[in-house]
């Protein structure tokens, strides 16, 4: 399959979240294909006001920290995070350079490597990789692949060209976990998903 390239991620968040629905996510852990099709998004930062939902425009107004630089730049790298002391969150870094802006995976469809991801899991095949917190572990990714390209023929992680969805095939709606997030951003409709796959998070 067709490695995506740098170009396919340097353009606007909800833009590149929206055509990574279909696309294939591919982890290579100890010599094994470990993969799914992507199904469900988040877009962040794609505005032209702070985007309250953000780390890139919450913290340090607005300016890159030690655990956002990353998002800043360049595009087509991978963004992993920490939340909730238990979790690692799964980014692709979009835009142009110098702005933080990035696409969260949010779930997968299982494909290659099922008995890897159920013996990191532990738990059935539907619920391997249906939230981003289930596919980070079911692809063991992890700090060490913050800042990873995603580009490079050696890389670790990539993804992988699919005929697009038709716009019918797409939901869109607001983000999830948004916490006190203030309006219009708790619920600014930047989330997209593959209508009626069962492995959507909610």
């Amino acid at each position: 399959m067709t490695q995506l390239q740098s170009a396919f991620f340097a353009r606007p968040a909800r833009k590149v979240a929206a055509d990574l629905l279909g696309k294939r996510l591919v982890r290579l852990l100890d010599g094994v294909r470990l993969s799914g099709i992507i199904v469900e998004t988040e877009a962040y930062c794609d505005a032209d006001e702070p985007d309250l939902a953000c780390h890139g425009d919450r913290a340090n107004n607005g300016r890159p920290t030690p655990r956002t630089a990353v998002m800043f730049g360049p595009p087509a790298h991978a963004y992993v995070y920490f939340t909730y002391g238990m979790h690692w969150m799964f980014n692709i870094v979009t835009g142009i350079t110098g702005e933080p802006n990035a696409v969260l995976v949010r779930a997968l469809q299982p494909e290659e490597g099922v008995e890897k991801m159920a013996a990191l899991r532990k738990r059935p095949f539907a619920e391997l990789t249906n939230g981003p917190a289930k596919l980070a572990q079911a692809l063991a990714i992890d700090k060490s692949l913050n800042g990873v390209s995603l580009c490079e023929p050696d890389s670790a992680i990539w993804l992988e060209d699919a005929p697009p969805l038709s716009p019918d095939q797409i939901a869109i709606g607001p983000r999830i976990g948004m916490g006190k997030t203030p309006e219009p951003w708790y619920s600014i409709p930047w989330r997209y998903c593959w209508r009626g796959n069962t492995f959507v998070s909610r």
